[in-house]
């Protein structure tokens, strides 16, 4: 799946709200209550909401690189891979960067496809990236809405993507 428009990544990062995710999720490819990609939340484990995950990442990355739109973007999107291909949990950061390449450019591809946990950290942005995903896992942390983000994720996509995907 490409996306095509920030509407319609906005319309995916949206389908997130109720799908739980576990740090450990990745690694084990459980899937969430209904079919829907994700974890179910484990007895004592702690979960995070993907969509409200997403926004905490991209929010931490907006305190630490404020000039970085492009890797707040990543802290935003890294996530879409569970809600893109739920079953396939070796493939999510695959998928996922493929479908955000067009629209948000090659860096944000780039990072979302290198962001899972295996192997070490080869730049400053993917060790950024990873600290903030890890720390955007707690429960309660404020980290504003969806639609704040459209006007970012409509910036760097007017830098990245082919004529006439911004909407």
């Amino acid at each position: 799946m490409e996306l095509r428009s920030v509407e319609e990544l906005m319309d995916l990062l949206r389908t997130g709200r109720g799908v739980w995710d576990t740090p450990a999720a990745g690694a084990h490819g459980a899937r969430g209550a209904g079919g829907r990609g994700g974890d179910t939340r484990r007895a004592g484990a702690p979960g995070v909401d993907v969509h409200d995950h997403a926004l905490q990442t991209a929010a931490l990355l907006r305190r630490s690189r404020p000039a970085d739109k492009e890797l707040q973007v990543t802290g935003l999107v890294h996530p879409i891979g569970r809600l893109l291909s739920p079953a396939d949990v070796a493939g999510r950061a695959g998928h996922a960067a493929e479908a955000v390449r067009a629209l948000l450019g090659e860096r944000v591809a780039r990072l979302v496809r290198r962001h899972p946990w295996h192997g070490p950290a080869a730049d400053d942005d993917l060790t950024r990236l990873r600290q903030a995903d890890e720390d955007g896992r707690v429960a309660g942390f404020d980290a504003g809405v969806l639609e704040d983000w459209r006007t970012v994720l409509e910036l760097v996509a007017a830098r990245n993507s082919r004529l006439g995907a911004v909407d």
